[in-house]
Formats: C-alpha cells, sequence, structure tokens
C-alpha cells in the first residue's frame, strides 16, 4: 500500500449494511492530491452537521466520485455481503477516471472482472479511519443514504425512517411489528422475518 498511495488511487466505502430497511450504499471516490481537504475521517464517528460540510467539499473537489447501491429485494436475492459488493462494483462502474489503484474499507474486495479498467484493489481494515480517500467514500455513502432514507419517509408513513434510517431500534422494531414490513424491508433478515410471519 505504501508504494500505491502515489498512483490515482480510488477509496470505497459503504454505508447501510445493518439496517433492516433501505438499501446498502457504496460511494467510490478520486481525491485531487491539489485540493486536499482537511478533517476527512470515518464517517460514523463524525457529527452529521460536518458529514454534510465534508460530503460537500468532497463533490466539490474531488477528482470524481459516484454513489451506488443495491435495493432490499437485491440484497434478500444475494445476500447482505454479496449485495454490498454489487454496490461497490456500480460505484466504480460510475467514476469518470478510470484508478490506477483501488482500496476497499474492510477485508473483502469485489470482483474485478467487467470493470472495464485493471489495476491492483487492496482491502484495508478500518480503512475509513486511515486511508483518506475511504474516509470521503464513507463520508459520501452515508450522507447519500440518510438523505435517500429521509425522502422515503413520506412515502413509508409510520416507521420514522428519516430518525433511525432504518436501524433496528426499539421503535422500527415495534413500528415494524404493528404494521408488518413494507416494500423498503429486508425479509432475508430475523425481525423482517419475525415480523411477517406474525402477520400470516
Amino acid at each position: 500500500m505504501r508504494v500505491l498511495v502515489r498512483l490515482r488511487s480510488a477509496g470505497v466505502d459503504e454505508a447501510g449494511r445493518g439496517p433492516l430497511a433501505g438499501p446498502v450504499v457504496a460511494a467510490a471516490v478520486m481525491l485531487d492530491p491539489g485540493r486536499p481537504i482537511r478533517g476527512l475521517a470515518d464517517s460514523k464517528v463524525l457529527e452529521p452537521e460536518e458529514r454534510e460540510r465534508l460530503a460537500r467539499l468532497i463533490r466539490a473537489r474531488a477528482l470524481c466520485y459516484a454513489v451506488a447501491w443495491a435495493d432490499a429485494e437485491e440484497i434478500d436475492s444475494i445476500n447482505i455481503l454479496q449485495a454490498t459488493m454489487l454496490a461497490m462494483r456500480r460505484a466504480l462502474l460510475g467514476l469518470a477516471i478510470a484508478p490506477q489503484a483501488v482500496f476497499i474499507d474492510g477485508n473483502r474486495c469485489p470482483g474485478v472482472r467487467g470493470l472495464g479498467f485493471e489495476c491492483p484493489f487492496e482491502a484495508v481494515v478500518r480503512g475509513d479511519a486511515t486511508v483518506p480517500s475511504i474516509s470521503a467514500a464513507s463520508i459520501l455513502a452515508k450522507t447519500a443514504r440518510d438523505a435517500l432514507m429521509r425522502d422515503l419517509d413520506g412515502r413509508y408513513p409510520g416507521f420514522s425512517l428519516s430518525g433511525h434510517k432504518g436501524y433496528p431500534t426499539p421503535a422500527h422494531v415495534a413500528a415494524l411489528n404493528a404494521l408488518g414490513p413494507s416494500p423498503l424491508h429486508r425479509r432475508s433478515f430475523a425481525p423482517v422475518r419475525v415480523s411477517d410471519l406474525s402477520d400470516d
């Protein structure tokens, strides 16, 4: 990795593996060394206002970026791990510039065949806290997913999606038990399966 960071690299991360509802969202970001962004960090440790501020800077200063997702139906069809890899591939396919190296947060890399470019891929555990381009991808993925869940809140009333963003809070589980799953819910996830069965 010490050599690869000198290359034109892309960082990739996801948001939304754990929720009971909504898509898993991935972002790929290629930072511009000539336009550094101070304060990049794992999105989970940033306050929402700071995440939004940094997301605006990333979109303005990055060489290129792309955001993509896999929806609940895809998650149920191929499982959350494979859906995450699919979302990451879609984000990489959306980059306007072909990277010379790709750094993925975590311990797995998505498949490289069919991406239209060839370069080294490296999985970096805790990369969202240590690799700036992955931190930037973490921030874009998180803010994009949060915005989407806020938008969906009005279409699926009763679940308070804008508050918990689909994560399994006690209030969300209670609403799920009372209302049953919506089309946004991941029926392969245990709490949703239980709720689904209780309606039969």
